[in-house]
């Protein structure tokens, strides 16, 4: 089809850093609402089934941006890997916050430009992205909706005490990249940087917050993040929507490597389908 304008972006976060980022623009007469997409942990804006996503979302009339967060350890030269293992070590949720509030800063300035309708601004965020996402929204009020992939409704219980003493002990931990076989390393101010932010970064603090629609889509064999934490956040939040995928996995059955031609899963058709329908609502 040729009703999709994708365009490779660089944005500035506050310390200078360039992350990389791309949007997918419609082609229509009038401004198009906007998706921003988060990606989680060990995730990347070119993960998996984001491109196809995009793709379909401009199909919809919708502009859609994704981008690497600056620390998530993926290159401009390796866009499908993570292999900056030194930026990963030093990612933290408050770097993750500061970014996407310079996305959100760049797409204000280039709305005119990319013909984007400021007052239909929705962030998507999936898995740790999701946590990251509604923090940003409880406090931005350029945002004006929410969906929640498969998201975290909390940050604590992921510290666990064995992974607290390994921290205080070698001042590192690895996470392993079960597709890849890379150990790939946080280090201690990662709990740190969560310790003395610990009120900002209340998930669910947050939450009870939030005034903007919120969209919750959960897989109920999520094998990363259970369902128990979207059910966390449709209690908290009252005008909340959630939509149980029913044999829904973290992915929705997408892979990476993905191939749209044969990778489409009836669970990631009802992924899309409900979030274009929630935001052009």
């Amino acid at each position: 089809m040729n009703s999709v304008l994708k365009q490779e972006i660089k944005i500035n976060n506050a310390q200078g850093i360039a992350m990389t980022a791309d949007i997918h623009l419609p082609k229509r007469k009038t401004p198009a609402p906007i998706l921003v997409f988060c990606h989680g942990f060990k995730g990347f804006k070119d993960w998996g089934h984001f491109n196809w996503v995009a793709e379909q979302a401009a199909q919809s009339g919708l502009a859609f941006l994704k981008f690497n967060f600056s620390k998530n350890g993926v290159v401009d030269h390796q866009l499908n890997e993570i292999s900056d293992l030194e930026a990963f070590s030093n990612n933290n949720y408050s770097t993750e916050i500061s970014d996407l509030k310079a996305v959100i800063d760049e797409i204000e300035k280039q709305a005119e430009a990319w013909r984007i309708d400021m007052t239909q601004l929705f962030l998507v965020g999936h898995s740790r992205g999701g946590g990251i996402a509604l923090l940003e929204a409880s406090e931005d009020k350029r945002v004006k909706g929410l969906v929640l992939w498969a998201s975290v409704s909390e940050f604590a219980s992921f510290f666990r005490p064995e992974t607290i003493q390994q921290w205080e002990k070698e001042g590192v931990v690895y996470a392993p990249n079960k597709r890849t076989g890379v150990q790939l390393p946080l280090k201690k101010q990662f709990y740190d940087d969560y310790t003395a932010n610990q009120s900002r970064l209340d998930v669910k603090k947050a939450a009870k917050l939030l005034s903007v629609p919120l969209l919750i889509i959960h897989g109920d064999q999520d094998e990363s993040v259970s369902m128990q934490h979207a059910e966390n956040l449709y209690n908290i939040v009252p005008h909340s929507i959630l939509i149980k995928v029913e044999g829904g996995t973290h992915t929705f059955g997408a892979q990476h490597p993905f191939d749209p031609a044969n990778d489409v899963t009836p669970m990631l058709e009802e992924l899309i389908e409900n979030t274009f329908e929630f935001v052009t609502d």
